[in-house]
């Protein structure tokens, strides 16, 4: 992948983008794109590009030209089918210049418009910019896997892979929290597209194209999830995962995993977690590999969180060049400002340190791309939430009773301080609502009740300025107008895509990690193919009774050891608050969370956050073992919050902006169609 970045003038008023700007943008976004950069720019826009060279090393620099018209694009990402749409373009008289993915995307679009996105199979965000047309289009892949934020400041429009570049920019763009995105994050742990945690700043929605016109602007949808129906799943349920079903799933894997490590000029790796899904995408990708295939994982100095024996019994089992990273606690306090410089949002878990990590590893071994299982959750309902909702469904049928309530606790085995250990809390807490399982959002309202506890620290402030709006309200009066037709475990499925897939686990766990140190992610299990296929199958095939991604597991029999098949699900974790206050926690924890901070930030309440921060170092050294989940969310999401206050709206570092250029197109002579 890559770094994308722009302005465009969108009045005859505003000013003609400044080469320095763009240059500044570019420089931002340089971890992105480290082996290239190329800039064009006329009287009204400007495209920047940083460059991770992946397909067509040669001959795919950008910004790239349409042969056939005045249009220009920058690109980040894959169209893994783009040597059929290639082939359909020639057959249309179409002739190519490069061997790259980019050139056939801007061909596409000339051939078909904004249709053409329909037709890609892949993970993007570009920018095509028609100066006859006086045109700009932004387009971003169907799950979001690739970011694309735009701010529309004094009669300009500037866009980019990440907000530091937008910020970068123009020290005059305003750098200020938005208070509605900071209730989200505070709800359903990632802000919800289009909305960004700065004012100003929104983020162009997966599946969607946006155009500027002549004045006008123009946001639709190109690709929409759709989902099995009740009636769908009573018909086909009955005869439930059978073999049709299976060699359908199976196939779909291995043709979208065979794309993913064929479509590249480069070696592609894989991580490795020791769970089903990277062991499934691993074997898979091992296949196709062509060489020595290299496998990455992580692994934990806290016993609670490892998985060290999963993970090298699968890599002897492809007899991969395998690669492990031992992380501690202080190697993930150390990482944290690092990690949030990359996210650009408040985190609620330190998850994403030990990827970030990881990537550094994956980037010294010689490794641009990888392979990881991200997505198969979602799309296969592997979830503890997936779970949860059918027992409360369950449950709810019946309030009364307590021999469907003690189906709880069949949850969470891997958690030391497992709310269904304590029975009394579980009733209360999984009991709540428990008498309307049929409305939206059933399944997760326990969490996103939880999350938002934490709005308690909120400064007066804060609050007052939250207290206009109910996030989950407004989430759940936007749901699409077949929701109530589909299936129970399909709502719940979309509800978790649409608030945590791109918003946090393709975002902050995915490319912010990755790309950091130049690396790019490959999902097959957001392939195109494969998203419509299991949003097709019957929830049976999905979650069988409690057994979660129970059509996978089919899958995966004949090519991941059985102890691996059989496991208990144990979903990526990590340490969290613990790493934060201990003794000799960096000197940067004092600094961010003092009550001068916490105040110049004015998001919590200074006192609150102290009282907070003292609770969870005298259970920490008094060593009773981990703390509460609302005190690790908290902490975590408190400091991750402050830091972001300090990199960003109090610190205005400029980026560089001396760089050598690959491609230098300047146009300033040639006048612009305004509107």
């Amino acid at each position: 992948m890559c770094g994308i970045a722009g302005i465009v003038a969108l009045s005859a008023n505003a000013p003609s983008p400044s080469r320095r700007a763009l240059l500044r943008m570019t420089g931002a976004l340089a971890h992105r794109g480290p082996d290239e950069r190329g800039l064009y720019r006329d009287q009204r826009a400007g495209l920047a590009h940083a460059r991770l060279s992946i397909i067509d090393i040669a001959g795919g620099q950008q910004p790239l030209s349409d042969p056939g018209g005045p249009a220009w694009i920058v690109f980040n990402g894959e169209i893994f089918n783009y040597v059929e749409l290639r082939e359909q373009l020639i057959s249309l008289g179409h002739r190519f210049r490069t061997r790259s993915d980019t050139e056939v995307v801007i061909q596409a679009y000339r051939a078909w418009g904004e249709a053409a996105f329909e037709r890609m199979n892949g993970q993007w965000a570009l920018a095509i910019w028609d100066a006859s047309a006086g045109r700009l289009v932004l387009s971003r892949d169907r799950t979001g896997i690739c970011p694309l934020y735009i701010c529309n400041h004094q009669g300009q429009l500037y866009f980019a892979s990440e907000i530091k570049a937008i910020f970068a920019a123009d020290p005059a763009i305003p750098r200020a929290f938005d208070p509605a995105g900071i209730d989200q994050t505070f709800t359903f742990w990632s802000t919800v597209p289009p909305q960004s945690v700065f004012q100003g700043i929104t983020e162009i929605e997966p599946g969607h194209v946006r155009s500027y016109v002549r004045g006008a602007v123009r946001d639709r949808a190109f690709w929409t999830p759709c989902y099995a129906t009740r009636s769908d799943d009573h018909r086909v349920s009955s005869a439930g995962c059978n073999d049709d079903v299976i060699d359908s799933v199976r196939s779909a894997l291995e043709a979208a995993t065979a794309l993913r490590m064929v479509r590249s000029d480069v070696p592609v790796g894989s991580y490795l977690s020791g769970g089903l899904d990277s062991s499934l995408v691993a074997a898979l990708g091992s296949r196709f590999a062509g060489r020595r295939f290299q496998t990455f994982s992580v692994r934990f100095s806290d016993a609670e969180y490892d998985e060290t024996s999963y993970q090298r019994l699968m890599a002897r089992t492809i007899a991969s060049e395998h690669h492990e990273l031992m992380v501690s606690r202080q190697d993930i306090a150390e990482v944290f400002p690092k990690v949030i410089y990359h996210t650009e949002r408040p985190i609620l878990r330190t998850a994403p340190a030990p990827l970030f990590l990881l990537s550094k590893l994956v980037r010294e071994r010689g490794i641009k791309v990888v392979l990881t299982g991200e997505g198969a959750d979602e799309m296969f309902a592997g979830y503890d939430v997936f779970r949860e909702g059918k027992i409360r469904r369950f449950w709810g049928r019946q309030p009364a009773s307590t021999r469907r309530a003690a189906l709880l606790s069949r949850l969470y085995p891997y958690i030391s301080r497992s709310p269904v250990h304590m029975q009394a809390i579980a009733l209360k807490f999984f009991g709540h609502g428990i008498s309307a399982p049929d409305a939206p959002g059933f399944a997760h309202s326990p969490r996103w009740r939880s999350t938002s506890a934490i709005k308690r620290l909120f400064s007066a402030d804060m609050r007052a300025a939250t207290s206009r709006a109910d996030p989950v309200t407004e989430l759940l009066d936007r749901l699409p107008p077949d929701f109530s037709r589909w299936t129970p475990l399909a709502q719940d499925q979309y509800l978790e895509t649409k608030t945590l897939l791109a918003g946090y686990l393709l975002s902050s766990q995915g490319d912010r990690m990755l790309m950091a140190h130049s690396v790019e992610g490959r999902f097959p299990f957001l392939d195109d193919d494969v998203v419509e296929l299991a949003n097709s199958l019957p929830d049976a095939c999905k979650l069988r009774i409690l057994d979660e991604k129970h059509v996978l597991k089919r899958v995966t029999q004949s090519q991941v050891p059985p102890e691996i098949v059989t496991r208990k699900k144990q979903p990526y974790r990590t340490p969290n608050a613990l790493c934060f206050v201990d003794r000799d926690a960096p000197p940067y924890v004092d600094e961010a969370l003092s009550s001068a901070s916490v105040r110049a930030a004015n998001i919590f309440d200074p006192v609150a956050v102290e009282r907070l921060r003292t609770k969870c170092q005298a259970h920490a050294h008094a060593g009773d073992g981990d703390l509460s989940n609302f005190d690790n969310m908290a902490l975590v999401g408190v400091l991750s919050t402050q830091l972001l206050f300090q990199q960003f709206v109090a610190d205005r570092q400029e980026a560089p902006h001396r760089l050598e250029l690959s491609v230098d197109v300047d146009h300033q002579d040639v006048p612009g169609v305004y509107a």
